[in-house]
């Protein structure tokens, strides 16, 4: 059982063993492993409120001297979310293969599981069965932060998998820019949308 690090208001040698907890892991933590660590909740929301603490997103906050996040929603969905992977149009934007900029995250999840519920940033939750679920998963270390994202060959086959709710002129524009990258990798895409059953959809396109 862990010990609480302070039992009444915190003093200064308390914030500072809390925000020392904070630099151990990253500088970035859930409220509920925080309270593992030991760090109460009136120090957390001590160090909110002295500006030596941020809010992420509701109960996730990370210390307010760090380089600012290149990347924040990402890393808020990856910490909050464990099990959600970056896809669709949120991996779009992040493999540069779109000119839009997401307004959500959107995130896949296994079909089975319970949906993010996130008071911010705002997330679109997109089920997949296991196999589509597995495939093509990249990890990236974006601000500190291991964040999953789909390849851009998935991301491509789950574009075209999923028309109807990013748009067949988005899948299109992907290809379009991912092909000017030069590096085609169609028989990866194919893969992919196989396994999203929806090779015989994307193989024109491709061609």
């Amino acid at each position: 059982m862990v010990t609480s690090l302070d039992q009444s208001e915190p003093g200064a040698s308390t914030l500072e063993r809390a925000t020392e907890v904070f630099r151990r892991r990253g500088g970035i933590l859930r409220m509920a492993d925080a309270l593992r660590e030991g760090v109460h909740r009136r120090t957390l929301y001590a160090l909110r409120d002295a500006g030596r603490l941020e809010t992420l997103a509701r109960g996730l906050y990370r210390l307010a001297d760090r380089p600012p996040l290149a990347h924040p929603d990402l890393v808020a969905v990856a910490i909050k979310v464990p099990r959600g992977v970056v896809c669709l149009v949120s991996a779009l934007a992040f493999h540069e293969l779109t000119a839009q900029i997401p307004h959500e995250v959107w995130v896949a999840v296994p079909r089975d599981s319970e949906p993010p519920r996130l008071d911010y940033p705002p997330v679109r939750p997109i089920r997949l069965g296991p196999a589509a679920y597995r495939a093509g998963v990249e990890t990236h270390r974006l601000d500190g932060v291991e964040v999953k994202v789909y390849s851009p060959e998935k991301t491509l086959a789950d574009c075209f998998k999923h028309r109807a709710a990013v748009g067949l002129d988005t899948a299109l524009e992907a290809v379009r820019r991912y092909k000017a990258k030069g590096r085609i990798d169609a028989e990866a895409i194919l893969r992919y949308a196989g396994i999203c059953r929806v090779a015989r959809v994307a193989r024109p396109y491709l061609e």
